[in-house]
């Protein structure tokens, strides 16, 4: 603690600030069109402005120009208002949104809000991490990449952006040397950082930009150069991870502890990768940084996003969980045709939990794939007890002699050392370990992370231990145990009765002298072979930690007309590339690959899986993109019956339920279907605006501040907007919707079908129609309330096509009398 707060002295001193209010770090927006709209009209400024869905020429001499223009205005405006060195500009925003971040105090950001031309004025806020058999699962191999060119074309010349923890450049996932050289990629203007330490730039043809963002973490005193590094390197191992699910390379093995776990790849594993780091080991970040990075990754071309961050809740500053300086800026990034997932949040399996709100972005919630780990301990009076260990067995046919970690103590002094944990082979008596199966306790230690299991087995190892068995005797609500790869024999019994029936075993087996000292041990068991994977029928299904809807509007958690997470995608136990200095998982520490869990994995899923569509069809725009993922999703699991869901139990313990869309929002992803959608429901930058404009509780000065723009309320609600699903938070009476479809395939005549729970009626005008090439046709859907049951109703519309297109769009609704 002394050493930040020495920083922070030595800071504020450098700063020169006043003593009369610690300075903070504030997201400041002026009055003046940013790049991407300004339509001319200042004096020797030609207009910049894109259409919406089209890519920012950024290298044109009038965007330069304008562009430098508002960044001397955003000096101006600062240098007339403050004392030069009693503020620090950390960056100004000139494409997305015209602003600036600046590290002020109170008082000075108050000065600021009146000062004339000055929009909003809004205090920074943290982000956190929302924390390879995928291929296979989602049939890429077979079904996907030979329409794309075979895995080795796959995702071509298509730009991935990651705003994330940074990468490590030297692993096999991201090299260049054993495919085809890459060539350049004209479009894309990134630039590559040099690391301070090799002096070597980190792009290498797969990897074609990288650069880091920690200005605002800096001026907050959260940024430690010793673990953070002040460049693109993944100090974490999140970046890398993330990065690598998207877009790693083909079939690169996945070693562990002398053990291969099959190979992993990336979901475009042709696509280039550009690194925008802004997430940090120990903080996250803050949204001053993230903007800053999605700012320069839209003037440096990226096609897609992939976001693995989100704000802890909603912003309290603005009323609108959709306006606030990250969500508008996503927004100025779809209006310049990039693509963006974001992982929906990890706050589940409770109700309104998402942090992923906009109709603009694509909300990934996180699904359990067909995998699953187990392994067994065999015990001397012939139980079998279930647990979990990706973990060799003991030699067959043989049982060892077990010895718990607390009988073997060096001395009693070592008991302060919580030595059942198994953390400390210094503290045990390794002659008595030796040749033995070492039993430790499974604590409190282990789920805030200061006790791991690798550091169990490196114990065990160390004391010349046969294998180890970790129980856990009392359970955290809401624990979740993840297998962790070990280089020898071990389990983690994670069933208390199953814990109880070793303890009672291992008493009755091990007699003591009247101190409780062991007199001899005699209690034997065996390890079994956990490294192979059982497939599930019963996959996909809704992880429990994935953040759950309704969709809400604003800090008061009122639900809005828009359905939220938009799809389903694995984020549960992926394989993927790891950073040898990330420390984010203890159980991963210095390793070249994790096994990991998080919405965090999902949002890459989705956004490997949007470069593929956006290498077969470069013209469609980012909603065209999300409405081919959405409508040919699955609600059904690989045995046939309707998604579940993993909740709690009144117990507390884990149960599965019937998902609904607030779960998985149209459902999960099937990426050969996305390819050929045969419909799309489409939007663009006004229709995200209507949106806006006709949410009820929205202040319309307020969108014309983030936005620039007039109100256009044309669309009379916002459950018109044009997304492919449907949702009415407050059904009175009847409503009725309307949709537009654009056929991207050949003339086809589609029947369309709707079912709802019948506490809602549905009727769909027309029943059906034929559309041609490229033509577009307006449907109407018709609710009422028919009772009022005080909860949300579901169903679908089905539109079925002649030649075999189906198109799947959800509908949410709850009545209510007035």
């Amino acid at each position: 603690m002394k050493a930040v707060e020495l920083g922070w002295v030595a800071l504020v001193a450098l700063l020169g600030l006043l003593s009369c209010g610690k300075a903070d770090v504030y997201i400041v927006t002026v009055e003046g069109e940013p790049v991407i709209s300004y339509k001319g009209g200042e004096n020797g400024f030609e207009a910049t402005a894109v259409e919406s869905d089209e890519k920012l020429d950024t290298t044109s001499e009038l965007v330069t120009s304008y562009a430098s223009h508002l960044e001397k205005k955003h000096d101006m405006l600062l240098g007339m208002l403050f004392e030069h060195g009693s503020y620090k500009k950390l960056y100004s925003y000139k494409h997305l949104i015209n602003g600036f971040s600046v590290h002020i105090s109170p008082e000075q950001a108050e000065t600021l809000r009146r000062a004339p031309g000055v929009k909003s004025v809004e205090k920074d806020w943290k982000v956190r991490r929302l924390t390879t058999h995928t291929p296979q699962f989602l049939g890429l191999p077979t079904g996907v990449w030979p329409t794309g060119g075979g895995c080795d074309r796959a995702g071509e010349d298509i730009v991935i952006g990651f705003v994330d923890s940074g990468i490590y450049p030297h692993h096999p996932s991201f090299a260049s040397h054993h495919t085809d050289p890459y060539g350049p990629v004209p479009k894309y203007r990134g630039k590559c950082e040099i690391d301070p330490d090799t002096k070597r730039d980190f792009c290498n043809g797969k990897i074609i930009g990288a650069q880091h963002f920690a200005e605002a973490a800096k001026a907050a005193g959260a940024f430690n150069p010793a673990i953070d590094f002040a460049s693109p390197m993944d100090g974490d191992g999140h970046g890398s991870h993330t990065a690598a699910i998207a877009a790693g390379n083909n079939g690169i093995p996945v070693r562990l502890h002398g053990h291969e776990f099959g190979k992993a790849s990336g979901m475009a594993p042709r696509a280039r990768i550009a690194v925008y780091k802004a997430l940090y080991r120990l903080f996250g970040g803050f949204v001053a940084d993230v903007v800053a990075a999605i700012d320069q990754a839209v003037h440096d071309g990226v096609d897609i996003l992939s976001l693995s961050v989100g704000p802890n809740s909603p912003p309290t500053t603005t009323r609108t969980t959709f306006l606030n300086p990250f969500d508008v800026t996503l927004l100025a990034a779809v209006k310049a045709g990039v693509f963006v997932a974001q992982a929906a949040g990890n706050g589940g399996p409770f109700p309104k939990t998402l942090v992923s709100y906009s109709p603009w972005i694509t909300s990934v919630a996180a699904a359990i794939d067909d995998r699953r780990y187990k392994n067994h301990l065999t015990l001397g009076n012939g139980k079998i007890l279930a647990g979990i260990g990706l973990s060799p067995s003991t030699h067959p046919n043989q049982t060892y002699t077990m010895v718990a970690a607390n009988d073997v103590l060096l001395d009693s002094s070592a008991s302060k050392y919580s030595p059942s944990d198994c953390q400390r082979p210094e503290v045990l008596n390794k002659n008595l370990v030796e040749g033995n199966i070492l039993l430790c306790g499974y604590s409190f230690n282990f789920v805030v992370g200061t006790a791991s299991i690798k550091k169990v087995s490196e114990t065990a190892k160390a004391l010349g231990a046969i294998g180890f068995v970790l129980a856990v005797e009392n359970i955290s609500p809401g624990t979740k145990f993840d297998p962790v790869p070990v280089g020898m024999p071990g389990i983690l019994i994670t069933d208390v009765t199953k814990t109880m029936d070793l303890i009672d075993y291992y008493n009755v087996s091990t007699p003591r002298d009247w101190t409780g000292r062991v007199k001899g041990f005699k209690a034997i068991g065996s390890i079994g072979d956990g490294l192979m994977p059982i497939l599930h029928k019963s996959a996909p299904e809704v992880a429990l930690f994935s953040a759950r809807g309704p969709n809400i509007k604003d800090f008061n958690f009122e639900d809005a007309d828009l359905l939220k997470p938009d799809i389903l995608a694995p984020g549960s136990l992926i394989w993927a590339a790891w950073s040898p200095n990330g420390t984010d998982e203890p159980n991963f520490v210095g390793e070249g690959f994790a096994l990991i869990s998080g919405t965090s994995m999902a949002a890459p899923h989705i956004a490997g899986i949007a470069a593929l569509l956006k290498q077969k069809h470069p013209r469609w725009s980012p909603a065209a993109i999300k409405s081919a993922l959405m409508t040919t999703t699955t609600t059904l699991d690989r045995g046939g019956r309707p998604l579940q869901a993993q909740q709690y139990s009144e117990t507390e313990a884990m149960k599965l339920v019937t998902a609904t869309p607030f779960d998985y929002g149209s459902g999960h992803v099937d990426p050969r279907a996305a390819l050929d959608p045969g419909l799309i429901f489409d939007a663009g930058y006004e229709d995200y605006l209507g949106f806006l404009c006709t949410t009820p509780g929205i202040d319309i000065h307020e969108i014309k501040k983030y936005t620039n723009t007039p109100c256009n309320t044309t669309m009379g609600r916002p459950s018109n907007f044009n997304t492919p699903s449907i949702t009415i938070s407050h059904l009175v009476g009847t409503q009725t919707i309307t949709r537009t479809v654009t056929n991207v395939a050949e003339e086809e005549t589609y029947v369309i079908t709707a079912r709802m729970h019948p506490s809602i009626a549905i009727e769909t005008r027309p029943s059906a129609m034929t559309l041609r090439p490229g033509a577009s046709r307006k449907f109407s859907v018709t609710l009422t309330a028919r009772s009022v049951t005080g909860s949300y109703s579901f169903g679908s519309i089905t539109m079925k096509g002649s030649r075999g297109h189906k198109v799947v769009i959800p509908v949410v609704a709850m009545g209510h009398w007035r």
